[in-house]
This record gives C-alpha cells, sequence and structure tokens, in this order.
C-alpha cells in the first residue's frame, strides 16, 4: 500500500503543475486578432507566457529536487495573495483570485514538500 501512496505523491504534484502551467497559457490565446501580423503575434505570446515559462523551468528542476518546486510554488502564491489585494477592486475580489490562483499553487508546493520528506524518509 506505500508504494501506491508514493507513486500517487509523486506524480500528483507533476501533473498538477503541467495543468496549472497549461491553464497559465491559456491567457496568451488573446493576441490572435486580425489587426496583428506574425511578428506582433510571436512577441505577444512570448511576453504572455513568460510565467508560464518559468514554472516550466522550475517544474524541470523540480522533477529531481522537489524542495525546489515546494518552496517556489508556495512562494509564488504568496507573491499572487499579495499582488491580488494591492490590485484588486475589492477585497472579495481579491479573496476569490487568491483562493484560485495561490490556493492551486500552495496545493502542488505542498505536494512537492511532502514527496521531498517521503524521499528523505
Amino acid at each position: 500500500m506505500a508504494k501506491k501512496t508514493n507513486k500517487f505523491i509523486f506524480w500528483m504534484p507533476r501533473m498538477l503543475s503541467i495543468v496549472f502551467i497549461i491553464f497559465l497559457s491559456l491567457f496568451s490565446l488573446d493576441v490572435f486578432n486580425e489587426k496583428s501580423g506574425f511578428w506582433q503575434i510571436l512577441a505577444g505570446l512570448f511576453l504572455h507566457n513568460i510565467l508560464a515559462l518559468i514554472f516550466l523551468i522550475v517544474l524541470i528542476i523540480s522533477w529531481k529536487h522537489e524542495i525546489v518546486g515546494g518552496i517556489i510554488f508556495i512562494s509564488a502564491g504568496i507573491f499572487y495573495i499579495i499582488f491580488a489585494f494591492s490590485h484588486a477592486d475589492s477585497w472579495k475580489v481579491a479573496l476569490e483570485w487568491s483562493i484560485q490562483i495561490a490556493g492551486s499553487v500552495f496545493v502542488i508546493g505542498g505536494l512537492f514538500i511532502t514527496n521531498w520528506i517521503e524521499k528523505r524518509n
């Protein structure tokens, strides 16, 4: 039974990270319009996907070094909460955003840390 738990703890943060990166990438689809040229679209895609690329690099590093993923994902969640509350129109909107985005990265970071702890034991 312990091996199934270890496989679950190993794969879940990695799969959730991939889903989260794809989710972030979906926001870049708004660069496609009839007025933009090829180079404008390419630049827009790059700029919109910088955060997704950073998380992809973090995922690649975290595949072997889980503690890195745990720390960075949790730190990103804390940063996002600060950002949301400083830029939202109301605290209710900031709370909704924080639960959705920061909550996701907290779960991923917590799973990476759990995997790191299990690996050490």
